[in-house]
């Protein structure tokens, strides 16, 4: 059950005027733990620790790299880049991903009316999900190679959204970040703070300063997340909320009550989402 707290009466309202940046991460795939939501598993794009194993599946992967974690995507996307190269890596991450449908969580929250979505999913699911309810959305991609950010032409509306994909777009396979050295690579950008090569477009940077925040399918040990939010304009004085059922200790710790930049909602997003789209919407969700 939602307990609707002041923060997130304030943030419901934020989101009805259309003024609220909204992250996705890839557990907005997460199976549905809610019996009123189906979303079987043949719908879904391979979370992290199962596409790790994909990437390495018939390789020497495990003996040669006994210690390795089966969840650090980033390390078996680097074996596998070494190991056959990169275009195979990306045709090996498009057949594993551009699969399924968007589940009913994300349906919900393209039906809301948020302005910008940022996101670090490779797949199409959001765009789909926003075209599926006859809205225009404007996408915009992180891409290493060039000098410069692009950026909106116009500024983002409910109805025309900007979708920004931080971490790469599988329809834009050089803009791709899942390796060390791609990871390290985007953390140097981002040190190039109001430079014509700092990763992340004028308007989402704008927008970031002067709106709340809402995470969702995040854990936020990301640490390119954190240090965008360090980054941050006047990120200390605005409201950013993470929903998180079981946030880690020490992040929440440094995160809510030191820095005091972020608010952990510890609700599953099966039960948040549709709570939040009643009170946003005014009614449950049908499709």
């Amino acid at each position: 059950m939602i307990r609707p707290s002041i923060a997130l009466v304030k943030l419901v309202e934020q989101i009805r005027k259309g003024q609220c940046v909204l992250f996705l991460g890839a557990g907005i795939h997460a199976s549905s733990t809610n019996p009123k939501f189906v979303y079987a598993d043949e719908e879904r794009p391979l979370q992290a620790a199962k596409l790790a194993m994909e990437l390495v599946a018939g390789t020497n992967y495990k003996s040669l790299l006994p210690r390795a974690s089966d969840e650090d995507l980033q390390k078996a996307a680097a074996f596998a880049e070494a190991l056959s190269g990169r275009e195979h890596l990306l045709t090996s991450l498009a057949l594993h991903l551009q699969r399924g449908s968007p589940s009913p969580a994300l349906r919900m929250l393209a039906r809301m009316p948020f302005c910008i979505f940022v996101t670090t999913n490779y797949d199409n699911m959001l765009e789909q999900a926003l075209l599926a309810e006859n809205k225009k959305p404007t996408k915009l991609v992180y891409d290493p190679n060039l000098e410069w950010t692009p950026d909106a032409e116009e500024d983002p509306t409910s109805r025309s959204p900007l979708v920004f994909k931080m971490h790469g777009d599988l329809e834009q396979p050089r803009s791709i970040v899942i390796t060390d050295d791609d990871y390290i690579t985007f953390v140097q950008k981002m040190s190039y703070l109001g430079g014509p090569s700092f990763p992340i477009p004028l308007t989402v940077r704008y927008r970031l300063g002067r709106w709340p925040t809402l995470f969702i399918g995040y854990s936020l040990q990301d640490f390119n997340l954190r240090l965008l939010l360090r980054s941050r304009d006047l990120a200390n004085t605005l409201m950013c909320c993470s929903v998180d059922p079981s946030p880690d200790p020490l992040i929440r710790h440094l995160w809510e009550d030191v820095r005091r930049m972020i608010r952990f909602l510890e609700y599953d997003l099966w039960d948040f989402i549709p709570w939040l789209y009643q009170e946003v919407c005014g009614q449950d969700y049908h499709p």
